[in-house]
């Protein structure tokens, strides 16, 4: 498989993350977590639209009903197309931020959090209903990242990233039920270190790593496949898009680097895209 990483949208993002193809739309959503801003690219055009949010946003998610969910700084929100903002769930603890989320098989947002300064054990990961119930389902979490299904939905992986491990669940997609934690593999042999996830078609997990100017494949029984080289140190998060989900987009970030480092990644910040590297699953709406 030829090696080509090309530019979606050349930026600046201070901390590009989320990435999610809206089959709906046929666009890839992604945000800017401490930018405040959801963007929406369409590859068709090539433009990329930006939708300030009213905090910082960790990740927004398309809505079965239009709009998106987001998950903010101090709670999960739902957001029209004009930016109005509607509280699904308030989280009542200070310092602490949305961080990534995804939506599973049924329509669930799985969201996690973090302390601003990172403190150990300072967040959480939480199941929120299409009806807003939510319910804590791992505290003591200290960086939550990615999160994603295999196809048939019967496991969930999961990041707590200090842990530098993929973890991996028994799950219910019926009743939303994760069990049986594990490690699938433990990130080493890289001074990077574990941060967003997907999962493709033959259920082999992609994992972005920060400061390890790379994404690295996973086989199901946490075999490391395969380790692809990136432009940038920061790589955030990775999901399939595309018609055919063929395209592996991945976020990046700036956040941290000297401005030697930034002078040696210009495109640190960006949308970066590799056209027809693998095969994807098609992402799932919010049900609410």
């Amino acid at each position: 498989m030829k090696l080509v990483v090309e530019v979606a949208v050349r930026g600046d993002a201070t901390l590009g993350e989320g990435p999610t193809w809206d089959t709906s739309t046929s666009t890839l959503l992604w945000v800017d977590i401490l930018g405040s801003a959801v963007h929406r690219y369409d590859p068709g055009s090539g433009r990329d639209a930006v939708l300030p949010t009213p905090q910082h946003v960790g990740a927004a998610k398309p809505r079965a009903a239009g709009g998106l969910i987001a998950n903010l700084r101090d709670g999960v929100a739902l957001l029209d197309a004009d930016g109005t903002r509607r509280w699904l769930v308030y989280w009542e603890r200070e310092g602490v931020r949305g961080n990534d989320a995804a939506v599973d098989g049924a329509g669930r947002l799985w969201a996690g959090t973090m302390r601003y300064d990172a403190a150990e054990g300072g967040g959480w990961l939480a199941r929120v209903e299409p009806d807003g119930a939510a319910k804590v389902l791992l505290d003591d979490v200290t960086i939550s990242n990615g999160l994603g299904w295999s196809p048939d939905n019967t496991l969930m992986y999961y990041i707590d990233t200090p842990t530098q491990r993929v973890d991996v669940f028994d799950y219910d997609l019926a009743t939303g039920t994760a069990v049986n934690r594990r490690p699938l593999c433990t990130v080493e042999g890289t001074p990077g270190s574990p941060d967003g996830l997907c999962v493709d078609a033959d259920g082999c997990v992609w994992v972005a790593l920060w400061d390890g100017h790379a994404i690295r494949r996973y086989t199901p029984e946490g075999k490391l496949d395969r380790q692809v080289p990136m432009p940038v140190a920061r790589a955030t998060a990775c999901a399939f898009g595309g018609p055919n989900f063929t395209d592996l987009y991945v976020t990046t970030a700036r956040e941290g680097l000297a401005p030697e480092q930034l002078a040696e990644q210009e495109l640190a910040g960006s949308l970066l895209v590799l056209p027809d590297f693998g095969v994807g699953v098609p992402s799932t709406l919010f049900a609410g």
